[in-house]
């Protein structure tokens, strides 16, 4: 929902950031991979109860994420590249509950299972429209420079991070938090197959 918002802010600063990078021979593709890695950093600190650190981790793999896509954007966007910065995206997304469930599984088992559990429908969602929508040349008219289409929602990529942080901050109310955000995403996954099918169907 707030993803649109989100990306006028962030676009200047990424590009330059992003045009630095390119001068320099990273590509995007090394960004993904690194910013993954950084992410993956969140996991031993959430288990190990360090939830200042692992925020900082997922701010640290959330800016990667955009600068890759500044820098394919310069570079050259590729299906491959888009492939793979989704595909991580995703596990990344995975990534954070279960380190809460690890961290304190007594109190975060069932409402991490169930976050997860409601990005899996947010995700399939997404993707399968994405595949139907490039097979039939459909152009999503307001993430133009994406890879793949983006279908929009209630809760999107910037919803999701704030819900981390908000993890992160209040790791004492995960369960609550975890439920309320899980709703949601469940209500972006009921909405995104109605228009889906809707909007297929009537092509």
């Amino acid at each position: 929902m707030l993803d649109s918002l989100s990306i006028k802010v962030i676009r200047w600063p990424l590009t330059q950031s992003a045009k630095l990078l390119d001068n320099r021979g990273v590509t995007a593709n090394q960004i993904t991979l690194f910013g993954f890695v950084l992410g993956c950093f969140a996991l031993p600190s959430l288990v190990t109860e360090q939830y200042t650190l692992a925020l900082l981790f997922i701010f640290l793999n959330r800016v990667c994420d955009g600068l890759d896509g500044a820098l394919a954007r310069i570079q050259g966007i590729t299906d491959a590249g888009g492939f793979l910065d989704i595909s991580l995206d995703f596990l990344f997304y995975s990534l954070i509950p279960f380190g809460f469930v690890l961290a304190n599984p007594e109190q975060n088992a069932v409402a991490g299972a169930f976050l997860i559990f409601s990005f899996i429908g947010t995700g399939s969602s997404f993707l399968a429209f994405a595949i139907m929508a490039s097979k039939r040349g459909i152009d999503n008219p307001v993430y133009k420079n994406k890879s793949l289409y983006y279908m929009s929602g209630l809760t999107e990529g910037t919803e999701t991070i704030g819900c981390f942080a908000l993890l992160c901050l209040f790791p004492q109310h995960f369960d609550v938090i975890a439920y309320i955000f899980g709703a949601a995403c469940w209500f972006t996954t009921f909405t995104r197959i109605y228009s889906g099918f809707y909007t297929l169907s009537s092509q």
